[in-house]
């Protein structure tokens, strides 16, 4: 992240968790959803024993970073505990004001797209807010043949679990809304705007449309010898990369010059490099 500065990225970072905080104080909280993680500790403990969002957040997270620095070192963990501080301080600081509790749906479900946005800024940054994350990474050094994925995945299902056996398990099911919600708004806003498409292209006519792409499109192509194993033939294929608005200029090229080109176009996640995103 070098087009921002160090100020910058804590300042967003910092962002990030307070409209978490928001998320799980006003939308998740004040209907009992469990999405895993020490928030969702912290809700099942304040329906428990009246303890505030804030302080559990607070406590539990203190043992982990104290085990995660003597482990790993400072420079492990100084943007994670700026995000937990930050997430506790927004738990503590920001007023109670609950809305849309009478449909759990549009609840969990919002509070999961905002929740996400949250999350993914700060995930932008190299930071996370502790909890299961911080947890998953020490317990990986004893279970090496579980990747931090599963181990966190197994950490959050047992709190979600924990949470149905309190609340219900109609409310572990909307709590499952709002954690695929917070899935795929955070890999969205970390990877939606780098998405491009890759395609493959064999034709006979692989000349007429490479020079086409170059020169309307104004983007590379590189032509890849290939053999056809059924005909026994060799062939040209065409590899190129353009962005998502372009692969429909990209199909009628290939279908002015060849309509029976076999045209192959599948995601690609990120592109470095000109034209796309700079190192």
């Amino acid at each position: 992240m070098k087009k921002y500065s160090a100020f910058t990225q804590y300042m967003l970072i910092i962002a990030g968790a307070f409209i978490m905080g928001f998320a799980i104080k006003n939308m998740y909280d004040p209907i009992s959803l469990v999405t895993g993680g020490v928030s969702g500790v912290a809700i099942i403990l304040k329906s428990i024993a009246g303890i505030p969002l804030w302080v559990t957040n607070t406590a539990c997270n203190i043992p982990l970073f104290l085990a995660a620095w003597k482990i790993k070192g400072w420079r492990f963990i100084k943007r994670t505990m700026t995000a937990t501080a930050a997430l506790s301080f927004s738990l503590y600081i920001i007023p109670e004001m609950p809305f849309l509790m009478e449909d759990l749906l549009l609840t969990s479900l919002f509070g999961g797209v905002i929740s996400g946005l949250g999350t993914g800024l700060v995930f932008l940054f190299q930071a996370t807010t502790g909890g299961t994350d911080m947890l998953a990474a020490l317990l990986q050094r004893k279970l090496r043949h579980y990747s931090i994925a599963q181990i966190m995945q197994v950490l959050d299902a047992l709190v979600v679990v924990a949470g149905a056996a309190v609340f219900g398990i109609r409310y572990a099911l909307y709590a499952l809304i709002a954690i695929y919600a917070v899935a795929k708004v955070s890999d969205g806003f970390l990877e939606g705007l780098k998405f491009s498409k890759q395609a493959y292209i064999i034709s006979d006519r692989y000349q007429e449309i490479a020079g086409a792409v170059m020169t309307r499109m104004e983007r590379g192509v590189t032509a890849v010898d290939a053999t056809g194993m059924y005909s026994g033939q060799n062939k040209k294929m065409l590899f190129c990369v353009v962005s998502k608005k372009e692969i429909v200029v990209l199909r009628e090229i290939v279908e002015e010059f060849d309509r029976k080109a076999f045209l192959i176009v599948t995601d690609v996640r990120e592109v470095f490099g000109e034209g796309f995103i700079e190192y």
